[in-house]
């Protein structure tokens, strides 16, 4: 996967979850989780390289925190348009 992309899960109009996919490889699962912040996690791949963020409270996540975590892993941040699906319902 050459771009990431935000998958969003809602129930009953509002958003309950959310995963950026990061750019990886082909294939490429996770290998381990950390927690970055109150509802957002990192999957690593096995070579040890974010994969994706898990977001699992998209009311408590704010745009700065997201490129904050982004800035760590040297990847260019993110705009609020993009996250806007966590905040549309």
């Amino acid at each position: 996967m050459k771009e990431r992309y935000l998958e969003v899960t809602f129930r009953k109009g509002k958003p309950l979850a959310a995963y950026l996919y990061l750019p990886r490889t082909a294939g490429a699962k996770s290998a381990r989780t950390e927690s970055v912040a109150s509802g957002l996690l990192v999957d690593y791949g096995a070579d040890g390289e974010p994969i994706g963020f898990e977001i699992t409270a998209p009311e408590k996540i704010t745009v700065a925190q997201i490129n904050a975590v982004l800035e760590k892993f040297g990847l260019p941040s993110i705009s609020q348009e993009e996250l806007n699906p966590l905040y549309a319902a």
